[in-house]
Formats: structure tokens, sequence, C-alpha cells
């Protein structure tokens, strides 16, 4: 007993080596360090004295995914994640659903006695994008847009290909009407939403009454697992419960939750996230050789899994390019449409800004039936109406072309999703080992060939550089913070605009300045990136302050003011 442990304990210790050591030296070969892994992995397996490795599937779809995705979707701006809803859910549900039946019928056609309903399961496993495999192309330094795209769509499109999953493999045994799979994909997806968003709501409200960031940070390893498995339990899905807590708590957080709180956050999972990345991709590789020996014992040869394998690999780069084609002209003529309007627009905007006209303003938006327009109306027709104009502004400076629409082709990699949910067909398919090998095969070589060419791509078809921020939109952000820091100061009891500011002052400052920038964000009115860089410079501000002295310390050595 006492040597197993041992062993253990030695082989995690060289695999947290060995990620180390990939994440480090990856950029000195100029390759992403997840496919150096891969590629280990590999190597590794068929050493003559590593034996067959099969890696418990539950592993990484329950232990290992929910944390990754959790993570990701708290960094995910939510506005970005709101404008491009439309295109992400085409993606995760229509592209998911066309490439598991168009793949379906070929490996039904081209794998003896397998059938459509287990065909189908295998284009399931095979369709979904991997969050964690698209991270590669955020080092690749494109527009937020194409970023935005493809994590939003690895986050959700999980759920699609599970429920699919689960469908054809009952369809397999007994009939299977459209009717309930889309009832079960409905119930799966939306029973996850909302128990995502009642944890995450729940997280940042106990988070918010726990002083210690040391402890705030524990708390917050919890979140995604208690997101997920109720949702399991439920049979609803647990993946998407996760992204959902991570998106409310990443949405509320800065209002919530200190600096020195969030700060500690990033830092620890920056961690988590090298580790739960690197292990994924290690044992991916580490699988191989224990997939190609199931299939050598049950006759079914290596070279015919990897021919079907290449073929699905093409017909998923082929799928996807017929369905980003017409979803990017639809998205620029979205933006057509709304350079259109936004004169209209801005007029509105315009008079809901001025006292005298306003009152008119909403009675022509109210229409024909005459009503007592309220301040909450007022309100909330000018929200309505920012968000627009800083919707269509965004859609304008960023448009997706077929530069762009290259790189969110190629960057569509399949991942450790895919091996772990193949892992998960049961003893009694047919041909189950070639159908796991099939998988592995199509999820490693998408890795290597898409994602170790895709510098290569972005280059190649230049597109749109990083969303930079205009001359203009930083002087609308700085007069924005330099109004909330004048009304903050001249809210100050006992002082004005002009009087030395201690560090309560200052802070109070800080966050006067903190609730602007955040509700700036939601009404779209900045870039996510100007918004991301200017709160970070107003924690980074906070964390300095409160770190000098004692909680009523002044900044300029002056005893602080008697109450």
């Amino acid at each position: 007993m006492e040597q197993l442990v041992i062993g253990v304990l030695v082989i995690g210790v060289l695999g947290l080596l060995v990620i180390a050591a990939a994440t480090a030296l990856a950029p000195r070969f100029n390759i992403a360090a997840p496919l150096l892994l891969v590629v280990l992995g590999i190597a590794i397996s068929f050493l003559p004295f590593v034996p067959a490795i099969e890696i418990e599937p539950e592993l990484v779809l329950a232990g290992i995914l929910p944390p990754l995705l959790y993570s990701a979707s708290v960094s995910l701006p939510a506005m970005d994640f709101r404008r491009e809803f439309g295109a992400i859910g085409g993606l995760s549900v229509v592209l998911v659903i066309l490439s598991s039946v168009i793949l379906g019928v070929v490996f039904a056609a081209l794998i003896p006695g397998l059938g459509l309903a287990w065909g189908i399961a295998l284009g399931a496993i095979v369709s979904p994008t991997d969050a964690v495999a698209t991270s590669i192309v955020k080092r690749l330094g494109v527009s937020g847009r194409i970023v935005a795209l493809l994590e939003g769509e690895s986050l959700l499109n999980d759920a699609t290909a599970l429920v699919l999953l689960r469908s054809a493999i009952a369809g397999a045994a007994a009939s299977v009407s459209l009717p309930a799979v889309a009832g079960s994909f409905v119930f799966a997806v939306v029973v996850a939403v909302l128990i995502g968003y009642a944890v995450g709501r729940l997280n940042l409200w106990v988070r918010a009454r726990v002083p210690d960031a040391t402890v705030n940070t524990v708390i917050s390893f919890t979140v995604p697992f208690l997101a997920s498995i109720p949702a399991e339990l439920l049979g609803a899905s647990g993946l998407v419960a996760a992204v959902a807590a991570g998106l409310v708590t990443g949405r509320g957080a800065p209002r919530v939750l200190s600096p020195q709180h969030r700060l500690s956050d990033v830092q620890v999972w920056r961690a988590i996230e090298l580790i739960l990345e690197g292990a994924v991709f290690l044992l991916m590789g580490l699988e191989l050789y224990g997939f190609v020996e199931a299939a050598e014992k049950d006759d079914l040869g290596f070279l015919r899994a990897l021919g079907i394998a290449a073929l699905a690999l093409l017909l998923t780069v082929v799928v996807r390019t017929a369905y980003v084609a017409p979803l990017l002209v639809g998205l620029h003529r979205r933006a057509k449409r709304g350079a259109l309007v936004k004169d209209r627009v801005q007029s509105l905007h315009d008079r809901l800004s001025d006292p005298e006209t306003r009152g008119t303003a909403l009675e022509q938006f109210g229409g024909r039936r005459p009503r007592r327009v309220t301040r909450h109306d007022a309100e909330r027709l000018s929200t309505r109406v920012r968000r627009m104009l800083g919707d269509i502004d965004y859609f304008l400076a960023a448009p997706l072309g077929w530069r762009e629409g290259t790189v969110v082709v190629w960057a569509g990699m399949r991942g450790a999703i895919t091996v772990a949910a193949a892992q998960t067909l049961p003893a009694d398919t047919p041909n189950r080992s070639l159908l796991v090998l099939i998988a592995f095969m199509v999820a490693a070589a998408s890795l290597l060939l898409q994602g170790g060419t895709l510098a290569a791509v972005v280059g190649w078809v230049k597109p749109a550089l990083p969303d930079l921020s205009s001359d203009d939109e930083r002087a609308r952000l700085m007069a924005l913070l330099d109004e909330a820091a004048a009304r903050a100061q001249e809210d100050r009891p006992g002082g004005d605009a002009s009087a030395r500011v201690g560090k309560q002052a200052a802070v109070m400052v800080i966050a006067a300045q903190r609730r602007a920038l955040l509700n700036a964000r939601d009404d779209g009115a900045f870039s996510a990136d100007l918004l991301q860089s200017a709160l970070a410079n107003l924690d980074a501000d906070q964390i300095t302050l409160e770190l000098k002295g004692g909680p009523g310390d002044a900044l300029d050595g002056t005893p602080p003011p008697r109450s």
C-alpha cells in the first residue's frame, strides 16, 4: 500500500514537472504548450515499459472540465457574449446537429453493422469544439470578436453534443422521437442555466461577506462543482451549469468583491488552469496506445480507423465552412442595418439626454396609447438606447469578413471532450474499440494539424488585429472617470473638490469611478479590453492605497480628519 501511494505521488510530481517544462519551453519552439503535451503523451504511451492507460471519462467530464469552463466563463466579457449570442447559439446548437447527422450517415456507410443511430452517436462525439483547445487562438493576437465567438461556442456546444449522444444511444435500442430529443435538450439547458444562475448569485452573496481573500478563493474552487453536480443529478448539463455560474460570477464580482479578493482569484486560478489544461492534454496523449491495442485485439485495424478519422476531420472542416460562410453574411447585413439606423438612434439618445425634449421623446416612443411617463420609463428607455448605440458601434468597429471567417473555421479544434465522450459509449456498442480510436484520432489530428498550423493561417489571411481603442474612446473614458471623481469629491462630507484627500476619501473616489465604469460596461459604451484595463488600473491603485498604513491614514502623511 505504501509503495502504491509513493508511486502515485511520484507520477503526480513527474506530471507537474512535465506540464511546467512544456509550458516554459513551448514558446522557444514556437509551438503551443497543449500541442507539445499531446505529442509527449503519445510518445510516452508507446514506451515498452509503460502499460496501456485508460482514463476514467468521468474524471475529465465531471472533474476537470467544470472548473476549466467555469474559469473561462468568468473571464469572458459578458457584454460581448450577449452581443454575439445569436451567432454563438447557432454554432453551438445548429452546427453541432448538422455535423452530427452528416457524419453519422458517413460513419454508418463506412463501418459495417454500425447503424445510423450509433453513427450519429459518433458524429455527436466528434462534432463539438473543445474549450481548452480554443485557448490556443487567444495567444495569437486576433480580434476580440473572434475570441468571443470561439470561446462562447466551445463553452456551450458540449451540452448539444452530449444530449445528442445520449439520445442516439437510446435510439439504438428503441425508437426516439424528434420531439423527445428536443425536449431533452431544452430541459438539459434550461435547468442547467437556472442552477448555474442560482449558484453564481449565492457564490457572490457568500463571498462578499467573507473578509479573508484566501478563504474567499478557496470557496471559489467549489463553485463549478456546486453547479455541475446538482445539474447532472437532475439530468441536465453540468458543464452548462458551470458556465452559467461563471458568467454570473464574472459579471457581478467587480461590484461585490474587493480588488484583493479578485486579484487572489486571478493568480490562483491561473495556476489551476495551467495544471488542469496540461493534465487534459497529457492524459489524452497517454491513452493512444491503449486505444490502438484494444482495436488490434478486436481485429478492426489501425489503418481503417486512420482513414475514417481523416475523412471525418475533413468533413468537420467542410461542414463548418459551409455553415460559417452564410453566418458571416448575416452578421454583415446586421451591421449594415445598424449603420442605417444609427443616426435615428443617436437622435433619440440626444433628445432623451436633454430635459427639455425628454418628455416628447418618451411619448413618441411609447406609441399612440396615452399614459403617464414615469422616471423608471425614462431610465429604462435611456438604457436601451445606450445599449443599442454601443451594439451598433461594436459591430461596425470590428466587422467579420472572409479573413476572420477563415480563422473561425480553422480554429474550431476538437480535443479532450471528444476523447472523454467516446469512452462513455456502452460496452455493447458495435465496434466500440474502433469508434473510440476514431474519435481519438480525429481529436489528436485536429489539435496537431489545425492547432499546429493556426499561427501560419493567421499570418496568411491577416485578420483584423485585436480591438484597439481610438483616441476618442480613450478621451471619453477619461472624461467619465474625471466626472465620477469630481462627484465623489463634492459628495464627501466636510470637504470639497479642492480639499486634500486622505486614504479613505481616495478609496471612495476609486469606488465611484469603478461604479461608473461598470455602468458603462453594462451599457456597452466602451470596448471590453479598454474597460478591463481601466478596471485593473483602479484595482491596482486601491490595493496600493490600502497597503499604506492603517485604515484612516492619509496619503500625504497628515492625520485623518476628525468625525
